[in-house]
């Protein structure tokens, strides 16, 4: 599944997210599904493990909920 927010695409899968950034570098990220946490109210997806730690800020609530099925992960609210 692709997702197109503000800074580029997110293209997902149950088991991985990468992120297309469309900046003049084209910075791409990747994570495992199971490195990830969506956090709800500010529309954050944040990957940290084995020796990477990221994260990106969404438009809306609707793009993290997209995700949120496509992965099959909770959204947390803190």
């Amino acid at each position: 599944m692709k997702v197109t927010f503000s800074e580029g695409d997110i293209i997902v899968n149950p088991h991985e997210m990468v992120v297309r950034l469309n900046n003049t570098s084209r910075v791409t990220m990747q994570a495992e599904t199971d490195a990830l946490t969506l956090i709800g109210g500010v529309n954050v997806i944040s990957a940290v493990g084995s020796g990477m730690k990221w994260s990106i800020k969404l438009d809306n609530s609707e793009q993290l909920e997209m995700l949120a099925q496509e992965l099959g992960i909770a959204i947390e609210f803190y």
